[in-house]
């Protein structure tokens, strides 16, 4: 579908003798676009100070958009020549007016003139035209259209290319193949020079504003970013690079949960208790790939689901809501999500501190959540929540770390909180509130989070390896000891002075006693630092624990 002119009441298709189009038009560069393709023919084009003052305010910020508008107009007087008059009029708006541009002071300037000089305003913005058609004045409304025409862009992208990469003076090059499985390579024997990486930038941002499918998600000095359908492009110019610079990546692949090899017990850890989950990994390992997957899952579900993105990229169905937090502050997405009352958000990527304290004061409301976070190692993930949350609260914000490498889930983490003596140290009066990080498959202890001193420090629990025979014979007589208690023991022993037992849950209340004076005597008695735990996978027997309740010390 092409885009639609919208004629005033009072105007009909003709030669037109004045136009007066508004910013909208002139930086989507649809005035120039309209008389080359023959759709209007004017006699006069009348261009507002104000226009003018407006593309100059935003050049000098160094945003594109004021760039791209000042060269529509060179566009424009080119034209004109032997074909129409161009001409400025109007009073430069002050400071104030241009300032509250985005109020309408702008496009009320042009409106008047419009009125004044009973010309056609041509405009893309619906409220201009709405005020033109109450005042009776004739007008042009450009509404946007459904993107069809390939942009050159889309050219350098072929089915296996995941993101295209180019810059001034330097030959343009892809990566290709599928997250964690791609290579670097060049898909062009000549360079693209500034001009042309110019044209291509202006065309991406004109079609963004153009396309119902379209926005321009954050606009910066020195710096763009667009999304464009499928695709999420990001440009840069000086200053802030030292080139013009354009990067943009789309999905090669749609997967589902199903795809992924996950365990039973990961199944329904997702679908039952999983609510605050981190998705971690490295750029391009298929991190949102897996986050679009899971967010898909929940909807299937018949659960409510949103997300939380900037940029706007992760390609889902129209049942889940994307919220942008580049066009709204912490506080606005915190009000929105707590009144829509979603069962699950998918919060895709934190990258500052504003996010992780969001996504830690969403989690704390109730609100089911996922984050997507850049890690190279799955402790990697939880320890950038270090400092910025209290160490306290970090299990009941994160449950579950699931870490994507080379596009399949590569390790899960499961966090917890418990008192005890950290992993290496011996004294009993060392004890102290630790998170546990441990192997959610395995449930083996690989990481502790604790104070030490004023610092907080993640410490890693090595594996001891081949065991001394002197620890290996002081299992089994522990093991015995604690068959008073249960059938199912297991005992680990870490050093000479301190063991690891665990049990059911059922038998831990006998062995610890009241304010853990009975396991203060074990401990006495045994000559061992002790760290009882449950005993994950065995359930509890009430036969057994009446059959023991007279055997237990005293």
């Amino acid at each position: 579908m092409s885009s639609n002119l919208i004629l005033g009441v009072i105007f009909k298709m003709q030669k037109i003798e004045k136009l007066i189009p508004d910013t909208s038009v002139i930086v989507e560069g649809l005035v120039s676009k309209k008389l080359q393709e023959k759709e209007i023919e004017i006699v006069s084009l009348i261009i507002h100070e104000a226009v003018l003052a407006e593309l100059e305010h935003q050049a000098n910020e160094g945003k594109a958009i004021g760039h791209i508008g000042l060269d529509e107009i060179e566009k424009l007087r080119k034209l004109s020549k032997n074909n129409f008059e161009i001409l400025f009029s109007g009073k430069r708006p002050s400071a104030g007016e241009i300032k509250y541009a985005s109020l309408g002071e702008i496009d009320a300037l042009i409106r008047q003139l419009a009125y004044e000089e009973d010309a056609t305003l041509m405009t893309a913005d619906k409220i201009q035209a709405k005020v033109a058609q109450a005042r009776g004045m004739k007008y042009i409304l450009i509404e946007k259209y459904a993107k069809t025409k390939k942009l050159k862009l889309q050219s350098f992208f072929d089915a296996a290319t995941m993101s295209v990469h180019l810059r001034d003076n330097t030959f343009p090059a892809a990566k290709k193949g599928q997250p964690g499985k791609w290579e670097f390579t060049k898909i062009r024997d000549s360079k693209i020079d500034k001009e042309e990486i110019k044209e291509i930038s202006s065309e991406i941002i004109e079609e963004a504003r153009a396309s119902l499918d379209g926005f321009i998600e954050i606009e910066r000095e020195g710096s763009t970013i667009v999304q464009l359908g499928k695709f999420r492009i990001v440009i840069t110019r000086p200053p802030f690079s030292d080139g013009w610079e354009i990067t943009a990546v789309r999905p090669v692949k749609h997967l589902s949960i199903n795809d992924y090899s996950i365990s039973e017990k990961l199944q329904k850890r997702l679908a039952e208790q999983a609510e605050g989950i981190l998705i971690a990994g490295a750029p391009g390992m298929g991190k949102s790939t897996f986050a679009a997957a899971l967010a898909e899952f929940y909807a299937e579900k018949g659960k409510i689901v949103k997300t939380i993105e900037a940029p706007r990229d992760l390609v889902l169905p129209d049942t889940i809501t994307q919220y942008a937090i580049s066009h709204g502050s912490s506080q606005e997405i915190h009000d929105i999500l707590l009144l829509s009352r979603p069962d699950y958000t998918l919060f895709d990527e934190m990258r500052n501190k504003e996010d992780f304290a969001l996504f830690a004061d969403l989690r704390l409301s109730g609100i089911g959540l996922a984050g997507v976070i850049h890690a190279t190692a799955p402790v990697d993930a939880i320890q950038r929540f270090v400092g910025k949350i209290e160490l306290g609260v970090i299990p009941h914000i994160i449950d579950t770390v699931i870490f994507i490498k080379d596009g399949q889930i590569n390790k899960v983490l499961s966090l917890q909180m418990e008192v005890k003596v950290p992993s290496g140290m011996t004294e009993a009066d060392l004890a102290r509130p630790v998170v546990t990080v441990t192997d959610f498959e395995t449930t083996k202890l690989e990481f502790e989070l604790y104070s030490y001193g004023e610092e907080t420090v993640v410490v890693p629990v090595k594996a001891t390896g081949k065991k001394s025979p002197i620890l290996r014979l002081l299992e089994d007589p522990i093991k015995r000891y604690f068959q008073m208690y249960a059938d199912d023991v297991d005992v680990e022993v870490i050093s000479t002075n301190k063991a690891i037992v665990r049990v059911p849950e059922y038998a831990i209340p006998g062995i610890i006693g009241k304010g853990g004076k009975h396991i203060g005597e074990i401990e006495q008695e045994l000559g061992l630092s002790l760290d009882i735990q449950e005993l994950v996978g065995v359930e509890g027997n009430k036969k057994n624990r009446k059959r023991r309740k007279g055997n237990r010390r005293r």
